[in-house]
């Protein structure tokens, strides 16, 4: 009687003690497969690029719509401000208190007939 060795392989650890001494993905599995690594590798660095980059220009957009309200609230200030000094009775304080010596005419403007 002779015996029959069974033909099955043995296996030699986990799967993460034989990937970390190079047993899983071996130096021969890069060299037949570079350009299928690199191009992974590529893909996945360009989906980062363009995830900080979505990330940073997000981040702008924040402050711009900050600083558009800041100042739309300035421009309705400025404008309340103008608003109230374009009143004559306004134009007219504001024109003593700078000494500039200048009264409001009172006869309206009139055309000189032409010769």
């Amino acid at each position: 009687m002779s015996k029959k060795s069974s033909t099955k392989p043995k296996q030699k650890g986990s799967i993460a003690g034989r990937l970390i001494y190079g047993q899983v993905i071996s130096s021969d599995f890069f060299a037949r497969h570079w350009l299928k690594v690199f191009a992974i590798f590529t893909v996945i660095m360009v989906f980062i690029t363009n995830k900080y980059h979505c990330q940073t220009k997000m981040e702008e957009i924040r402050r711009l719509n900050t600083e558009l309200e800041i100042v739309k609230t300035e421009r309705l200030r400025v404008r309340s401000v103008y608003m109230s000094r374009t009143r004559e009775s306004e134009m007219q304080q504001l024109v003593d208190s700078l000494g500039l010596n200048l009264h409001v005419q009172q006869r309206p403007p009139y055309k000189l007939p032409s010769r």
